[in-house]
């Protein structure tokens, strides 16, 4: 029974250290997805504002 009792001890200060991790990588996830929001619109602005096109994100760089 002590070996049960130990074992589950464990096993809970494992689950709250996992919910930790998902918890401040929910918060990381939120800024960068913030982040690439604003670059997205950013470039979208540069884009019209040079070339008064829009950007579709697939197209081919004129390289190619």
């Amino acid at each position: 029974m002590e070996q049960l009792e130990e074992q589950i001890a464990h096993l809970i200060r494992a689950v709250d250290d996992l919910s930790d991790v998902v918890a401040r990588q929910e918060g990381e996830i939120a800024t960068l997805t913030r982040r690439v929001h604003m670059l997205m619109q950013r470039e979208g602005e540069r884009e019209s504002q040079t070339t008064g096109g829009t950007v579709t994100g697939d197209e081919r760089p004129p390289h190619y």
